[in-house]
């Protein structure tokens, strides 16, 4: 008899590389996750303002890659 497999679970995404100077190699990227970062230390709703910005910069960066 075969175990019954359990419902899917996508992997766990690993955090952003960072060089040995903790830089991503992008400033807006290297921004976003300092904001992130700094957030951790805010009040939940301050928190969730500092979510969706990073959000926008990193959406934003990630859609100027295919236009070079």
């Amino acid at each position: 008899m075969h175990p019954v497999p359990g419902p899917y679970r996508p992997p766990v995404p690993e955090p952003p590389t960072v060089d040995s100077e903790g830089s991503s190699g992008h400033p807006a990227v290297d921004a976003a996750i300092q904001a992130l970062s700094n957030a951790a230390d805010l009040p939940l709703r301050d928190q969730i303002a500092e979510y969706e910005a990073a959000h926008q910069t990193l959406q934003e960066t990630l859609a100027t890659i295919d236009q070079n």
